[in-house]
């Protein structure tokens, strides 16, 4: 579990011994005024520069732990951690080979010439975002921990503590990956499995807990696990573990997205056309504002990459041409049916929309925007400038039908009119030019 391993790591610094086998206060008191300054909004990203800020809250803690031989001298952890396997250097541009040779920092000239910033572990770094986990971290500093002493710094009551939503993240992106690489998996037995490892927890707040990782991942851009509906009145504590568990573990979306990739694609050929509409839409999604984790740019965005993939976006237009025609005929417009157009193949890209069909009580015609997902219901997706002014300018001709679940059992539901009348639209691409 990532939180323990980073209390073990913190409680058993290799520090140095001064006279009389007293132990250098300098790690302890650096790393304290990371957490400060991580408290206070100063350091933002996972990026600790060697400025102001950082020396003078160094000096702050290390003046309530030093002996008369100990000298104030940030530089010196702030060289030294590097020895802990969490904390790192970026160097200066052609300082790699000096740097290396370095066994040292004479003086705070040593950091300034060699060292551009220092940073965490990006799990450690999300660990630290979290007021619980600070609070043991810093405990952790200034001695060992007793299991009672660690368990009321992780919560006390009924509420989940950090470590009972680790193990239940863990457990979830074991699901998951099986999930998305087409692998049969019990939920009951991980269920069963999970529950040793919590506290008295009821099978459905279990469940529940699971619906909650679905909603973090859903805002995230992520993947998640069909069976488990978003619930997005989640703690934020959760959230954060989310966060920190994808930033232990960079790969691991990255992995079990290429997994799901390599499972052949194609339209399905035996489909029970009549279950295939579903008229239930999704909640609206609230929007979220939040500040931007540095980890978050190294993760594969999965909405994003579906939006890429043009083989799933020609196959869900293709699965919508065919199940139009079979909502024509069952109508009792075989006429009409006879008529749906693929409109992006056969006219291009750019329209604004992807299948021709019909209003078959109006005989108007009905242009439909197709999108995509091997995931759920409630995975976000990407609507272009082009798309939502045409779902403006024809409200009343126009459809966004989400196909989701491609791959296992593919199913359809509609937007009617303007697309922002259902979602909530972010803005996140911008042109550039030089007029």
């Amino acid at each position: 579990m990532s939180l323990l391993r980073f209390e073990n790591l913190f409680s058993n610094l290799k520090l140095n011994t001064r006279g009389g086998g007293e132990k250098s206060p300098h790690k302890v008191a650096m790393l304290l005024a990371v957490i400060d300054l991580i408290e206070s909004g100063t350091i933002t990203e996972n990026h600790i520069a060697f400025d102001q800020a950082l020396k003078t809250t160094f000096t702050h803690h290390f003046l309530h732990f030093a002996g008369p031989s100990d000298r104030d001298n940030p530089h010196l952890p702030f060289f030294h951690l590097r020895s802990s396997g969490f904390w790192h250097h970026h160097l200066k541009p052609g300082k790699t080979d000096d740097y290396r040779t370095l066994t040292t920092a004479s003086g705070p000239g040593t950091i300034v010439e060699h060292i551009a910033f220092a940073y965490l572990d990006d799990e450690l770094f999300e660990l630290l975002a979290n007021g619980v986990a600070r609070e043991l971290l810093k405990t952790s500093l200034l001695k060992n921990l007793t299991v009672q002493d660690r368990d009321q710094l992780l919560g006390v009551g009924e509420g989940w503590n950090w470590l009972e939503c680790e193990a239940t993240v863990q457990d979830y992106f074991l699901m998951l990956k099986n999930e998305l690489a087409g692998q049969k998996y019990n939920k009951t037995e991980h269920r069963r499995a999970l529950a040793s490892k919590l506290r008295t927890r009821s099978k459905g707040s279990i469940e529940y807990k699971h619906q909650n990782i679905s909603a973090v991942l859903v805002e995230l851009g992520q993947p998640y696990i069909q069976g488990y509906k978003p619930a997005f009145n989640y703690q934020q504590q959760l959230k954060q573990v989310v966060l920190a568990h994808l930033a232990a573990n960079p790969s691991d979306i990255e992995s079990m997205i290429y997994a799901a990739d390599a499972v052949t694609l194609k339209v399905p050929t035996q489909i029970d056309w009549d279950r295939v509409f579903d008229p239930e839409l999704p909640e609206r999604i609230p929007s979220v504002q939040e500040s931007k984790r540095q980890y978050l740019a190294r993760n594969t965005n999965f909405t994003d990459r579906e939006r890429n993939n043009r083989q799933l976006g020609q196959c869900g237009e293709s699965f919508v041409v065919e199940f139009e025609r079979y909502r024509l005929k069952q109508l009792g417009r075989a006429d009409l049916a006879n008529e749906v157009e693929w409109s992006s193949r056969v006219r291009g890209d750019g329209l604004g929309y992807d299948v021709t069909s019909f209003n078959h009580e109006r005989d108007e015609e009905l242009y439909i925007e197709v999108k995509t997902t091997s995931s759920g219901k409630y995975q976000p997706f990407f609507v272009s400038k082009n798309e939502l002014a045409f779902s403006k300018t024809r409200p009343d001709h126009y459809s966004l039908y989400r196909v989701y679940n491609f791959k296992q059992n593919a199913r359809i539901y509609q937007l009617s009119g303007p697309v922002d009348k259902y979602v909530n639209l972010d803005p996140q691409n911008y042109l550039a030019s030089f007029s």
